[in-house]
């Protein structure tokens, strides 16, 4: 490697001096380093070409902005969390140093990960598209009423869910908002896609897995209110009367550095507190 940008979460001292820090220590072993901070959307700051490696620093939520913006670059990403642990931003600032001398080094290994498009189509027309790696989430306001979502799998028919709302997740998100609305957990790397309706008034209606090859589209009445299109918990539109939300995989895979120091389901122990004694014994 020879070429590196380290992008840091905004307006974060910490994330920043790490970054600096970092900046330094590459440079001193002649390599290549551009430093900034993360833009929020829809701002996206142009990379230098031909970079070897994107070093994010912060939490989950800027590697998450971080895919969206550069994910068409195919440059692989190391994310680090410089507070907790993170789902995706697997390296502690501690073991950075050690894991980037492993990774200078080639001794890495990298993680295709699944990332979805979201488009929202009003009157017949494309008007917003986006790139998501956790999830698209149609949620109502706090003082909506339930929401109607008819809902359709490569053009038919699936269902009609009367629900606060609808997710549609990729397997990296299986461990976001889908696991707090009772998702089930999905390893990261698999090729599929969650259906999760959020608090349904059927109870018979459950989470579906579907095949990344499929296309998820949902339409709206015309009683539809104060509903709105989130993804990634970070950009979302006002959902208005007649639209039309649609949901696939994108050609694009995020290429995440797995962490030299710890396996993913070390991270789920430690995140979700598993294998932890009853009791305090």
């Amino acid at each position: 490697m020879r070429s590196l940008a380290i992008i840091s979460k905004k307006y974060h001292s910490g994330a920043w001096e790490a970054g600096a820090a970092l900046k330094g220590w590459l440079t001193s072993r002649g390599l290549k380093a551009v430093h900034l901070e993360n833009e929020p959307d829809p701002v996206v700051v142009p990379l230098p070409p031909a970079l070897d490696l994107i070093v994010v620093m912060g939490g989950d939520g800027t590697l998450l902005s971080v895919a969206r913006h550069y994910v068409h670059l195919g440059v692989p990403v190391l994310g680090v969390n410089v507070g907790g642990l993170g789902f995706l931003t697997e390296v502690s600032l501690g073991e950075l140093y050690p894991s980037l001398e492993q990774i200078l080094a080639g001794d890495f290994e990298v993680e295709e990960r699944l990332m979805l498009s979201a488009r929202l189509c009003r009157e017949g027309e494309v008007c917003w598209e986006e790139l998501v790696l956790n999830d698209a989430v149609i949620n109502k306001g706090a003082l909506a009423r339930i929401v109607e979502l008819t809902t359709w799998i490569d053009g038919e028919y699936l269902t009609t869910y009367r629900a606060d709302g609808l997710i549609v997740a990729t397997p990296t998100g299986s461990t976001a908002y889908t696991l707090s609305a009772g998702g089930p957990i999905a390893y990261p790397t698999l090729r599929h896609l969650i259906l999760l309706p959020i608090c349904p008034f059927t109870l018979s209606n459950r989470p579906l897995i579907l095949p990344d090859t499929v296309t998820v589209a949902v339409t709206f009445g015309e009683k539809l209110r104060d509903t709105y299109l989130t993804l990634d918990g970070q950009v979302g539109q006002t959902l208005l009367p007649g639209d039309r939300v649609e949901v696939a995989a994108a050609p694009q895979r995020l290429k995440l550095i797995k962490s030299p120091q710890r396996s993913y389901f070390q991270i789920l122990r430690t995140k979700l507190g598993w294998g932890e004694k009853a009791g305090g014994g």
